[in-house]
């Protein structure tokens, strides 16, 4: 057997391992990567969806902070706002972070539960939006993160594992992917230089007169 023919099988079976590779890694997390593409696909339309996934910032009274009340006094107004509209006990909510907006004059206070948002005035303290936060669930699944809030877990331990996976098998399909396509090609080139082109017929003698 010539080494032409010995490396043509082993670009051969390379291809062939690459497929199976390719072929399981799409089967297996087929629902992760359908999750992530949408996930991914609404987060990068979200401030252009009328509301729907991320509420628009709503404008305060002021933009200077020595006119904002204290933090304390508008954390006590987006406690009792949610206590006054969706009629839950604030002893049962946990607060997640409060982003402050200096340029639009408000005060957002997010919620751990059931994703609950408050946009406050920082001035009056007058309750300026009431939202559910949909971007921050669609970012949770996905990241994976939601798998850490379901089970409490602070660590985000499991946020880390998941996007290890999805990371090293995104990688991996990116790389079976590009050698499918071009591996094949590789081989044609191959075999096009190494194939023999035909002898020439050598011209008929002139007769002489």
């Amino acid at each position: 057997m010539n080494t032409d023919s010995t490396k043509r099988q082993k670009q051969a079976r390379v291809l062939r391992d690459f497929r199976k590779v390719h072929r399981l890694t799409g089967a297996l997390l087929f629902v992760f990567f359908f999750v992530i593409s949408i996930t991914g696909l609404l987060l990068g339309w979200k401030k252009h969806t009328g509301g729907i996934i991320l509420a628009k910032t709503y404008t305060g009274t002021s933009t200077h902070l020595q006119d904002w009340l204290p933090v304390d006094s508008l954390t006590k107004n987006a406690f009792n706002a949610i206590q006054d509209s969706l009629g839950k006990d604030t002893s049962m909510l946990t607060l997640d972070r409060i982003d402050m907006r200096p340029d639009k004059g408000t005060v957002k206070f997010l919620f751990v539960e059931d994703y609950i948002g408050v946009q406050l005035d920082a001035t009056t303290g007058k309750v300026l939006h009431l939202e559910t936060r949909r971007a921050d669930f669609i970012e949770n699944l996905h990241d994976g993160s939601i798998l850490d809030r379901i089970l409490g877990l602070d660590s985000g331990v499991l946020k880390v594992i998941y996007s290890t996976i999805m990371g090293v098998a995104l990688l991996i399909f990116t790389i079976t992917g590009f050698w499918l396509w071009y591996g094949p090609k590789r081989m044609k080139q191959a075999a096009a230089s190494t194939t023999p082109t035909s002898p020439s017929r050598s011209a008929k003698p002139l007769r002489g007169n």
